[in-house]
């Protein structure tokens, strides 16, 4: 390959979706026959992305006030919201690197469940009490990360389309959960874990403040590393990433052992709220931490992934459930309308994307 056409290659890598912003003027940008303003230009930047999610948040905020009034403005119903966001929002934090690296997995609530149980078994609470309860936490970190390497081999080496992959680890994990736990709700006896994980710091639960951690690391490692814009490359094309000199099946491996590090992280955040281990634990966030991703602004063909969207769009979700709750209507109502509000999100990015290329 000439040196021209190397550059060339190099160029469209890193033009990718998601990827920085230009430092100098476009030409096909600023002398293009067709040249937008209004609320679709805005729509198109992340900042007016992450502003409609805000104003959306805030509108199911007043709501909440208009039908539940001081049940949902009190103070421990915030908390309580923020530790609902807390589990499911680590969760969402990896996946939303999966899938702008242009993979899905579908099996992140059976790993959190297999996380779960494994690091509650009767011999690693044993041996937690003989030591230390981080034996707990490496159990669930370790279980997830080896989970979430198995899809990753799968995908990136076997080839395997990663919605068979994940959705037949779905099913083996969810079955090996059942298999170790006999079915049965096993109990944490451990009570430093649950002091140390359960417990409040200046009035903000741990939970929420793990969630705030791996939030950030999240945003840095996606905006301003190496690997954060590889992974936005691999997602938007990744034969010119490859030819750029990424190794695209090495990386894709490592994005999914990172969510399955995450899925583990989830697990002992679920573990020390409800002091039990189960493989039930986890069940169905496999579709809301998708949806959640997809609100939030990453695209899922890849090439463009924002954490400060999932964040929100985790809020968003969460918020929504509790003023369904607060208002006793039910749970098929409230799955409609998060399937109402993940379609539109969709057509919203399909439409946006198709006005952006014409």
């Amino acid at each position: 390959m000439s040196e021209p056409e190397l550059t060339t290659v190099v160029g469209r890598a890193t033009a990718s979706p998601g990827a920085r912003e230009d430092t100098g003027p476009s030409p096909s940008r600023s002398d293009g026959p067709r040249r937008e303003g209004g609320v679709a230009h805005v729509l198109r930047t992340g900042a007016g992305r992450n502003l409609g999610l805000v104003i959306a948040l805030l509108v199911l905020c007043i709501a909440g006030v208009a039908t539940a009034g001081d049940r949902f403005a009190d103070v421990n119903n915030v908390l309580t919201i923020l530790r609902l966001a807390a589990v499911i929002g680590v969760v969402s934090v990896g996946l939303t690197f999966v899938i702008t690296g242009g993979g899905i997995d579908l099996s992140v609530g059976a790993i959190v469940a297999l996380s779960s149980v494994w690091c509650t078994t009767l011999a690693t609470q044993s041996m937690a009490n003989s030591s230390t309860w981080l034996v707990m936490a490496f159990a669930a970190l370790v279980v997830g990360a080896g989970c979430g390497l198995v899809n990753g081999v799968l995908v990136a080496y076997g080839k395997v389309v990663p919605f068979i992959a994940t959705l037949a680890m779905l099913a083996a994990a969810r079955g090996l959960a059942e298999i170790i736990s006999n079915r049965r709700t096993q109990i944490v006896n451990v009570p430093a874990f649950v002091d140390v994980l359960d417990a409040d710091v200046l009035g903000i639960p741990v939970l929420v403040i793990l969630f705030a951690v791996v939030a950030a690391l999240g945003w840095v490692v996606l905006n301003r590393t190496t690997f954060g814009r590889r992974t936005i490359a691999v997602g938007g094309n990744p034969e010119a990433a490859r030819l750029a000199g990424i190794r695209v099946q090495r990386h894709t491996m490592y994005l999914y052992v990172l969510l399955g590090l995450c899925c583990g992280v989830a697990a002992l955040m679920l573990v020390a709220r409800t002091t039990t281990g189960s493989s039930t634990h986890g069940t169905l966030y496999e579709l809301d931490a998708i949806a959640a991703v997809v609100i939030g602004g990453t695209l899922l063909s890849g090439g463009r992934g924002t954490i400060v969207g999932t964040v929100i769009g985790v809020l968003i979700f969460t918020t929504l459930s509790n003023v369904f709750t607060l208002n006793n209507l039910s749970v098929s109502a409230q799955s409609v309308v998060k399937g109402l509000i993940i379609v539109a999100a969709v057509l919203l990015q399909q439409r946006l994307a198709t006005r952006t290329r014409t």
